[in-house]
């Protein structure tokens, strides 16, 4: 069998979802392939809604254990492992069938099968079909990565996966990471019950976001019961039996061992191209594996395009989607704007959340620009005060010459909803003495974002004056 098509998406997550909408508005002829055992992609069924389904549950456990400070009794409240999953199940079932609805629902051509490149316009399925198209994109997503760690590939670890499936509280967990999802599922196994250790190589968990938001994270897990472990180096994974693996490592310069029935591996996730023979037609990869992607999502290979996990160079939904619609866009011949990732938005769903947008201080001297920063702390603001939500801080960056917002931060109690109105001042280019002529009502959270709003737009005033 052979057929035809104007532009053939490889893998039908969100950003393959996105392109294949995109160019099926314009009335093009689309196939999608996608050879998963379930259709919906990574974020409905393993990644962004199951999990923070699962981590609210444990935040609204973990609330109801420190009854005493908000006045009501407190009780030996436990975790109840099936009635969260059955909870999860439910509200990503939901999900994840109107996304198949959307993929099965006529607009496409779907194929659920494998597929590799057999030339530069061909693909060829499992049961040896051939489809030709004039352009193809590549979303394949990403899978658990498995870095050079000595022993890993010889111990019964578990993964995101495991974690997310648990059907009863493990007593014990050595989680090896310090990343996102290591971070956020770390704090989510210590509150429904687990007693957790997390090592990290680096020597500071969620090392890609501020040092201030990474020690303030370390200081709330450690609160909460959780050990931490910087500047850690393995040196061997061994299966002692069935149940239990040790664990030596290198930490402050003395060698040291645990042993766990319950390893969690949260070391990454790689770009899923395996099989796709991408080599043998000339697309390229970078050397962390993902597809080689200009600021329209074209590969070395013009005509086809990468967008997703498997193109990075952040593995964030939203970026996905973007890059999905910038991409078929551009192969439809219109105009796009092309991907910048200045106005970056990224938030960790841990207890207190970390969010950013835009542009923050390593990056704004890296690139020589003048800007002026200022911070507020959550434990001096009234309403994060009466919610005992005190861990945490905001900080604003703008150019020291306009005063457009370029960048901002926050850490605490709901900074993933937070950040959003910064997103916007970034994303329009407001700037600081805009954004204090608004309204921001008293009491909230949000509220908070005026104290540094304030110091910047005064200390701008005052350097005009000094001029």
């Amino acid at each position: 069998m052979t057929k035809n098509f104007d532009f053939i998406v490889i893998g039908g997550g969100s950003a393959g979802y996105a392109a294949a909408r995109t160019f099926c508005e314009d009335g093009g002829k689309v196939a999608v392939i996608d050879g998963g055992d379930e259709l919906s992609g990574l974020c409905i069924l393993r990644g962004c809604m199951p999990s923070k389904t699962l981590i609210y549950s444990a935040e609204v456990l973990h609330l109801a254990k420190r009854g005493e400070v908000f006045g009501f009794e407190k009780h030996n409240l436990q975790a109840d492992m099936a009635a969260m999953q059955q909870r999860k199940g439910e509200i990503i079932a939901d999900f994840a069938d109107y996304r198949k609805g959307q993929l099965q629902d006529g607009r496409f051509s779907l194929f659920r099968a494998k597929a590799k490149f057999s030339s530069e316009n061909s693909l060829e399925l499992e049961d040896g079909s051939i489809l030709w198209a004039n352009q193809f994109l590549i979303s394949t997503g990403s899978k658990i990565s498995m870095p050079p760690v000595p022993g890993l590939d010889q111990v019964a670890f578990k993964t995101s996966n495991d974690v997310l499936d648990l059907s009863e509280v493990p007593q014990e967990v050595i989680v090896l990471g310090g990343g996102i999802v290591a971070c956020e599922l770390a704090q989510f196994l210590c509150r429904v019950g687990s007693k957790v250790t997390l090592l990290q190589r680096s020597d500071r968990i969620l090392k890609d976001f501020p040092e201030q938001a990474s020690l303030c994270i370390r200081e709330k897990f450690e609160e909460e019961g959780m050990i931490v472990k910087t500047g850690v180096s393995i040196e061997e994974l061994e299966q002692i039996n069935e149940q239990t693996i040790r664990v030596d490592y290198f930490h402050d310069g003395k060698k040291e061992s645990l042993e766990t029935t319950f390893l969690f591996h949260a070391l990454g996730r790689t770009p899923s191209t395996d099989g796709l023979n991408l080599e043998a037609i000339g697309v390229e990869l970078e050397t962390s594996g993902h597809v080689r992607a200009n600021a329209f999502q074209q590969s070395s290979l013009p005509h086809v395009y990468a967008a997703g996990d498997c193109a990075g160079p952040h593995e964030i939904v939203h970026v996905a989607i973007r890059q999905g619609e910038t991409a078929a866009a551009h192969a439809l011949g219109q105009s796009p704007q092309p991907i910048s990732y200045d106005h970056l938005l990224g938030v960790v769903f841990t207890d207190p959340q970390v969010a950013t947008v835009g542009l923050l201080p390593a990056e704004l001297r890296k690139r020589g620009i003048e800007f002026l920063s200022a911070d507020y702390p959550f434990d001096d603001h009234g309403k994060s005060i009466l919610m005992e939500a005190k861990h945490g801080y905001v900080s604003v960056h703008a150019d020291k010459k306009t005063g457009v917002v370029l960048g901002a931060e926050c850490v605490g109690k709901d900074a993933g909803e937070l950040i959003q109105a910064l997103s916007v001042a970034v994303s329009l280019q407001a700037t600081v003495h805009q954004l204090a002529k608004a309204d921001w009502y008293h009491p909230t959270l949000s509220e908070i974002w005026t104290y540094p709003i304030e110091d910047l737009a005064e200390e701008m005033i005052d350097h005009d004056q000094k001029k």
